[in-house]
């Protein structure tokens, strides 16, 4: 056994959308491959989008490296954030704005709960 992990996509993915009551526009669907998760909480993994626009509300901690595509995050009353590959943020619990994917989005992250 190993303590290595590596980062492919081999694992079954989960598929889904934003809850109907957060879409501002477009049929975003997502596609998230949830790599590890390890105790107290903590979760890794790649992520995938669809263009879209919806609202984000955090509860959870999240570290994320944008691998691919263009996206753009506003917290409420702040300005646009765009995404693009290279970019890193934390969001930290209590964030709330909106998400638009202007290109199929695809980021790796790191989530504790």
């Amino acid at each position: 056994m190993t303590n290595l992990l590596t980062f492919d996509v081999s694992v079954e993915a989960e598929h889904g959308a934003p809850a109907p009551e957060r879409l501002i526009f477009g049929d975003p669907r997502f596609t998230t491959w949830n790599l590890e998760e390890a105790p107290g909480g903590i979760y890794a993994g790649i992520w995938q989008y669809t263009p879209g626009k919806w609202r984000v509300v955090y509860d959870e901690w999240e570290y994320f490296n944008i691998l691919e595509g263009h996206s753009i995050l506003t917290e409420d009353g702040g300005a646009p954030r765009h995404l693009k590959p290279g970019d890193r943020l934390v969001l930290q619990p209590g964030f709330t704005g909106t998400w638009e994917v202007v290109e199929t989005t695809r980021k790796d992250y790191v989530i504790r709960l």
